[in-house]
C-alpha cells in the first residue's frame, strides 16, 4: 500500500466554462479496491477492498479496521465476512451524516451468518448471505466496536450455474449511499435467480430505503419484505447517486450482453428486469435464469438478446424507463456520482460513471468514466462526454469528495482522485 501524488493527465479547456481536470493517484498497491467514504472535513478515507477488508487513511497513516476471514492485520476480524474471490466479498461502505457526533459507519459484506438451509439445497431456495452492518469508529479512528447487523437477509448465490460468471456469489449489488433526510440506501443484485427480481418477498434485484437500524422508510410504497424496499426489477446495482438540484435517486447497472442503463428511481417502481424462465414468451434456461439468452455463451447482435430477456420489459406498467440504455451495448457501468462545485464548469451537475471494459461477441470495450447530462424529468439525457483522465482501466468506485473532487477507485488497485479547475 503507497501514497503516491503525481500529475497523470491534465486537459486544458479552450472554452469558457470547460474547466481544466486533472488525475492523480492517491493510493496504490491494494487488492480489489471496492467503494470509498470520507469524512466531511476530509481528513478521512475509507475504503474496502473486496477481498481483505475495511480501512481507513487518517493524517498519512493507514489504520486496518475490519477484516474478512483469511485475513490479517486488522483490528476486528470477522470470520463470518467471506470471500470465493469472485464478485462477493467486502463492497459498500457509507458514513452517517451526523458521523461526527454519533461516529457511525454503515458496511455491506458477504456473510455465512445468517445462512440457512437454503444456502445447502440449490441456487434457486433463498439464500441470506448478505448483510448490512454498522458500527461505531473510534475517536482516533484506529478501530471500529459495537458491531450491529442492521440488514440481515439480501438474497446470496451459493453455488456454481450454468451461466456466463457462473461461478457462487455472483450479483451482490453493494452499493450505499445516505440522502439528505439520513435514509441509507442499498442496492442488490439478483444473485443469478430468476424470479428473485420481480419477488418483493425477497431482497434480491431490489433499492432499499431504510433507516439507521435497518428500518423502512415510512413512506416506502412496497410494503413487502417489511417494508423496506423503494423499488424492484434491478439485475445488479452497483452504482446510486443523488442529483443535487433535487436530490432524485439515480441507478447505474450494467446489462447482459445488452443494454447497460441508467434510471431514474420511482417510488414502488419496478427496473423492468425479469429473468426468470417461462415468463414473457421464454421457454425454460439453463439452471432456470434466462439473464444471458438466448445462446448465452455465443455472440450474438445485442438488440437479439434485448428482445428476448429485456433489461427495461414493457410489459410492466409500473416499469422506470431508464434514461440512457448505452446504445444497446453492456460495457459494465458501474459506480456513478453526481459532480458538484462550479470547478467543474458546464459539468456541473452532471452524473460521471465507471464503465468497467467488458466487452463480448463485437461488444466494444469501455474503460472509461463517461458523463451524462439528465433531462430534469430524468427519461432522457442531452448528452454523453467521456472524462478525459488520462488512463484505461476498470473504474470500480466513484464518489465525491467535500472538497468538489471525485475519487476513483479501479480493479488494477488504485485509488484515483480527478480535479476539475
Amino acid at each position: 500500500m503507497m501514497l503516491i501524488g503525481v500529475n497523470s493527465f491534465a486537459l486544458k479547456g479552450n472554452h469558457k466554462g470547460v474547466p481544466q481536470i486533472g488525475s492523480m493517484v492517491i493510493m496504490s498497491g491494494l487488492e480489489n479496491p471496492w467503494d470509498l467514504a470520507f469524512t466531511k472535513d476530509m481528513k478521512a478515507m475509507f475504503f474496502t477492498e473486496k477481498s481483505k477488508g475495511l480501512s481507513v487513511q487518517v493524517g498519512g497513516a493507514t489504520h486496518k479496521l475490519v477484516g474478512i476471514k483469511g485475513s490479517s492485520g486488522y483490528g476486528m476480524q470477522a470470520d463470518d465476512l467471506f470471500t470465493y474471490g469472485g464478485q462477493e466479498g467486502m463492497l459498500g461502505v457509507e458514513l452517517d451524516n451526523n458521523f461526527k457526533k454519533n461516529r457511525t459507519l454503515y458496511l455491506y459484506s458477504t456473510s455465512s451468518k445468517y445462512m440457512g438451509d437454503g444456502c445447502k439445497k440449490d441456487n434457486y431456495a433463498s439464500c441470506f448471505g448478505n448483510i448490512v452492518m454498522k458500527f461505531t469508529v473510534a475517536k482516533d479512528f484506529k478501530s471500529v466496536s459495537n458491531r450491529v447487523d442492521i440488514v440481515k437477509d439480501i438474497q446470496f448465490k451459493p453455488f456454481k450455474s450454468d451461466q456466463p460468471f457462473g461461478g457462487p456469489g455472483a450479483h451482490n449489488g453493494g452499493r450505499m449511499r445516505m440522502d439528505s433526510e439520513g435514509y441509507l440506501w442499498v442496492g442488490t443484485g439478483d444473485r443469478h435467480w430468476g424470479p428473485g427480481p420481480q419477488d418483493n418477498n425477497f431482497i434480491a434485484g431490489k433499492v432499499l430505503r431504510i433507516d439507521g437500524d435497518g428500518n423502512g422508510h415510512p413512506k416506502n410504497k412496497i410494503k413487502e419484505s417489511g417494508g423496506r424496499i423503494y423499488s424492484y426489477g434491478h439485475r445488479n446495482v452497483q452504482g446510486i447517486d443523488f442529483r443535487p438540484s433535487d436530490g432524485r435517486a439515480f441507478t447505474a447497472e450494467h446489462g447482459p450482453w445488452h443494454n447497460d442503463e441508467i434510471t431514474a428511481l420511482v417510488n414502488g417502481g419496478n427496473g423492468g428486469w425479469d429473468p426468470a424462465e417461462k415468463r414473457g414468451g421464454r421457454s425454460a434456461c439453463p439452471d432456470k435464469y434466462c439473464g444471458y439468452e438466448p445462446n448465452q455463451k455465443e455472440g450474438m447482435t445485442p438488440a437479439v438478446r434485448a428482445a428476448y430477456t429485456p433489461m427495461s420489459d414493457t410489459r410492466f406498467k409500473d416499469l422506470m424507463p431508464p434514461a440512457w440504455n448505452n446504445n444497446g451495448y453492456s460495457q459494465g457501468t458501474g459506480s456513478a456520482a453526481f459532480l458538484t462545485g462550479s470547478n467543474w464548469g458546464i459539468y456541473e451537475g452532471r452524473l460521471a460513471a465507471g464503465i468497467m471494459g467488458i466487452g463480448f461477441g463485437g461488444t466494444p470495450s469501455g474503460l472509461r468514466i463517461d458523463m451524462y447530462d439528465i433531462s430534469d424529468d430524468g427519461l432522457s439525457i442531452g448528452s454523453v462526454i467521456h472524462m478525459p483522465v488520462g488512463i484505461n482501466d476498470r473504474f470500480r468506485g466513484l464518489r465525491m469528495g467535500y472538497d468538489n473532487a471525485l475519487y476513483v477507485t479501479t480493479d488494477s488497485g488504485n485509488i484515483m482522485k480527478i480535479s476539475a479547475d
